[in-house]
Parts: structure tokens; C-alpha cells; sequence
């Protein structure tokens, strides 16, 4: 989502337009949990991961052969709904692969690995092939013509399409066939239908339904606006109000180290969670993860040099990372019971609604008021959040989350 967001706005979209059409993005997310059973009914968990991949690579493809054509926004965006959905239906299969291919021994030991190696991914996505990008946008390896810019992040993704396709021929051959990764063939469509209904309905029978879906849309309510603009400002010319920091330099600080200070919170917030409880945590990281983001008043208000930046973008991705534990954990805890996978899935679903609703107005809120306005309407947007966390911090389980 985020090398999209700095693909737009080097090819001069608006942030209004930014905006909107990448939160468009996390549809695919917010409604995974409706087709999800259908790919336990067809095919294999392995089938999926390898055709999903290699219609990624393919999307990748087609994005870099759109980029220089007089309709690229028409025809990126068609790719980029296809590598959301393909993604999403990955997301489905790996999860579903990961149980069926490891004992619970096994699970444990790689656990931390698959975390590990998807942050190593975010880096190498906003960080390292941003970075790319904006070396091949300075016209030092490229003919310095008007074109330059798009054909740089056409390379760029002809490079990322390349990479996909290779390790899915990669992983054709090496993944495993575990015998237990067989279509549900004693499902029929209906019963898996009468099933899922069934899941949902006890999914809206929960205690406390109103505050808990306060709790799960108004939580990042803030965070669901900055990160849509967040790398516009960085990028936009002094005159817009922004910083006006080379593309390379935004990969740098936004895509890699701010993806490392993003882990470390979250490392910091399983740490202090496991010793003294999830209900001793929430309101703590409530405000990790929302009051950093008045550093962005600071930043549009003075227009600092590039290692204040950094300063301030690792702080708020520090936070972010911290309090984004809490999210995760109330989504665990509201879905303990009776159909626990399928509910947090649900839940998760509900978690992108959160931020796909507010990043679609975020561009046109910022072009319409400048960017040190819309950070204080972000600021503002926390507070709900931060009201949320007060009020779901006592039907919490004191116990919950702590280790044992």
C-alpha cells in the first residue's frame, strides 16, 4: 500500500485522489472472511499459495507495463485490485498451510521466523525498492527525459515481478504436500454456507457489541488518516506545504527505519503485555500509538532537517508499533469462545474497514485545509480512540495476556 501511495504521488496524482483509491485497497481485506471457506472446499492450501503468487507477479507485471502508457491510473489501479485480492486469498491459504504442514512443535519454532521474515518484506517493499526507485528517478542510470520518473517505477516493478515469479517457480518445487492438504470434499457449498452463517450470527451475539465495535474503528481512527498522508508530505514541494525529500531519501526513513522502530514497539509491547496483563497495558498503548502523531504538527509547522525527521518518524513508528499490540490483543481476547478462528478473522475484517473509511477522505481533508491543519485533525481524531481504550480497559480480564 505504501510503495503505491509514493508511486502516485512522483507521478503527480493529488493526495484527494491518493487517498481514495488506495484504501480502496484494503477492501479485499475487510470482506476476506466471506470467501475464506471457499478455499478450504477447492483445491489444495499449496494450490492456492502458488497460483496466488504467480498471479502477484504477474499483477506486478502489468503494473510495470501500465506505468508509461497515457492510462496508467486506470490500469495500475485494475492490477493493484488484483495483487489485493490475490494477496488476501494468500493470506487465507498460508495461514490454513502453516497449521495443516507443522506439528504445534513446529509452529512454535517458526513462528518467530514468519514474523521475522514479514517485516524483512515491508522493509525490502517500502524501504529497499523505494530506495531503487528513486535512484533510477535521479537520472543518474537513466536518459534524463520527462519520462524518466515513470520509467523508473516501471523497472522497478518489472524487477519485483521478476522476483515473484522466481520464487514461485521456487516454491513449486519446494513446498511440501502434506497429506492432510486435501479440498473439504465432504463440505457441500450449502452446508459451508449454513455454517458461515451460523459463525457470523454468534460473531453479533457477543457482550458488549456497541463498545466493541467502537473499540475496532475508532482506535486508529487518527493513525487510518496519517499513514495515507504521511509519505505525500514528505515528498510534496516546500511551496504545498511538505519537505520536499527525495524519493530515495523517504525509502530510507519511512520504509526502513521506521518499518525497524515499528518492530522493535511491537517486540516492546508482547515484552510488557506477557509480564503485567493486557488490561494494565491498553490505555498506556492507546497513547503510544496516538500522541506521536502530533510530531507531525512540529514537522509541517517547521520544516526541520532530514535527521529531525527521522527522529520523528521512528518515534511515531515506534508508538505505532507499541500500541498497535493492543489492537491485536483485543481482537484475540473478543474472540475467545465458541468459533474463535473464524471471529477473529471477522474481526480483522472489521480492523481494514477502520482504515479504509477515513484514508478515502484524508487526501481531499488535507488539499482542503494544508497539511499542518490536517495533522491537528488527525490529533483530534485520536481522541475517540484514546476514550475507546478507557472504556474497554474494564471489561477486561486482568489476567488476560499475562504469562503464566
Amino acid at each position: 500500500m505504501t510503495i503505491a501511495v509514493i508511486m502516485y504521488k512522483r507521478l503527480g496524482l493529488s493526495n484527494t485522489d491518493i487517498a481514495l483509491y488506495t484504501s480502496w485497497l484494503y477492501l479485499p481485506w475487510v470482506i476476506k472472511p466471506f470467501w475464506s471457506p471457499f478455499v478450504d472446499l477447492l483445491k489444495t492450501k499449496r494450490w492456492w499459495i502458488v497460483t496466488m503468487q504467480l498471479l502477484i507477479g504477474a499483477g506486478f507485471a502489468g503494473i510495470a507495463f501500465s506505468i508509461p502508457t497515457a492510462y496508467y491510473l486506470q490500469l495500475s489501479l485494475a492490477f493493484f485490485w488484483l495483487l489485493a485480492f490475490a494477496s488476501a486469498t494468500h493470506d487465507i491459504a498460508a495461514d490454513g498451510y502453516y497449521m495443516l504442514a507443522l506439528d504445534s512443535g513446529e509452529q512454535s519454532f517458526f513462528v518467530g521466523i514468519r514474523n521475522t521474515f514479514y517485516r524483512l518484506a515491508t522493509i525490502f517493499g517500502q524501504g529497499i525498492l523505494v530506495m531503487l526507485a528513486g535512484a533510477l528517478e535521479t537520472g543518474t542510470l537513466l536518459p534524463d527525459t520527462p519520462l524518466r520518473i515513470p520509467m523508473a517505477w516501471s523497472l522497478t516493478f518489472y524487477l519485483l515481478a521478476a522476483l515473484f515469479i522466481g520464487l514461485t517457480l521456487y516454491h513449486k518445487i519446494v513446498l511440501p504436500r502434506p497429506a492432510s492438504d486435501a479440498p473439504r470434499t465432504e463440505l457441500s457449498v450449502g452446508q459451508l454456507a449454513s455454517d458461515f452463517f451460523h459463525t457470523f450470527v454468534t460473531f453479533f451475539q457477543k457482550k458488549h457489541l456497541g463498545l466493541m465495535f467502537f473499540f475496532l474503528l475508532t482506535y486508529r481512527l487518527g493513525e487510518s488518516q496519517l499513514v495515507k498522508i504521511a509519505s505525500p508530505f514528505l515528498l510534496d514541494k516546500h511551496a504545498a506545504g511538505g519537505l520536499e525529500l527525495s524519493t530515495a531519501t523517504v525509502g530510507m526513513i519511512y520504509g526502513t527505519i521506521g518499518v525497524i522502530a515499528l518492530l522493535l514497539g511491537g517486540v516492546l509491547g508482547g515484552i510488557v503485555v506477557s509480564r503485567h496483563g493486557f488490561r494494565r497495558w491498553i490505555l498506556p498503548m492507546a497513547l503510544a500509538i496516538n500522541l506521536p502523531d502530533a510530531l507531525y504538527i512540529y514537522l509541517s509547522a517547521v520544516h526541520p532537517d532530514a535527521w529531525q525527521v527521522i527522529v520523528a518518524v521512528a518515534i511515531e513508528q515506534l508508538g505505532y508499533g507499541f500500541g498497535f499490540t493492543a489492537y491485536m490483543l483485543y481482537l484475540i481476547y473478543i474472540a475467545e469462545g465458541e468459533h474463535k478462528t473464524a471471529h477473529y478473522a471477522i474481526g480483522t475484517g472489521f480492523m481494514a474497514l477502520g482504515m479504509m473509511l477515513p484514508g478515502m477522505a484524508a487526501g481531499w481533508i488535507q488539499d482542503t485545509i494544508g497539511y499542518t491543519p490536517f495533522f491537528v485533525w488527525v490529533c483530534i481524531c485520536t481522541l475517540p480512540g484514546i476514550l475507546a481504550s478507557v472504556l474497554v480497559r474494564n471489561k477486561i480480564d486482568p489476567a488476560f495476556g499475562k504469562k503464566s
